[in-house]
């Protein structure tokens, strides 16, 4: 499915949730990484606020593009981020939603 490039250009981002591991599977605990670099994934909270509105989303993002010190409060920028659609099936229940992924997040806006 494509992606679409999101625009923070006039965006206030902020963390509001510190980084976890992204699990492929919670049973085996198998980490995803990325197909590219092979680098684990992580996922991370993320408040952007732009033209009055605030909205929470959960970015994935590779482990090598996240600062250590990234907690919940800090101002970030976010670089590469995109926005995709997705749809499954689990259970005979069709699942759908909007993933959110990034490059990099550093801190600082």
């Amino acid at each position: 499915m494509p992606s679409f490039k999101i625009d923070l250009s006039t965006a206030i981002v902020f963390v509001a949730t510190a980084p976890e591991p992204k699990m492929v599977n919670k049973k085996t605990g198998e980490r995803a990484v990325d197909r590219e670099t092979g680098a684990g994934m992580s996922t991370v909270g993320l408040l952007v606020s732009d033209e009055g509105e605030g909205n929470l989303y959960q970015v994935t993002v590779p482990e090598t593009g996240i600062p250590q010190d990234l907690t919940p409060g800090t101002p970030v920028s976010v670089v590469g981020l995109k926005a995709r659609d997705w749809e499954n099936e689990f259970n005979g229940q069709k699942r759908h939603g909007i993933s959110f992924r990034a490059v990099a997040i550093t801190a600082g806006s």
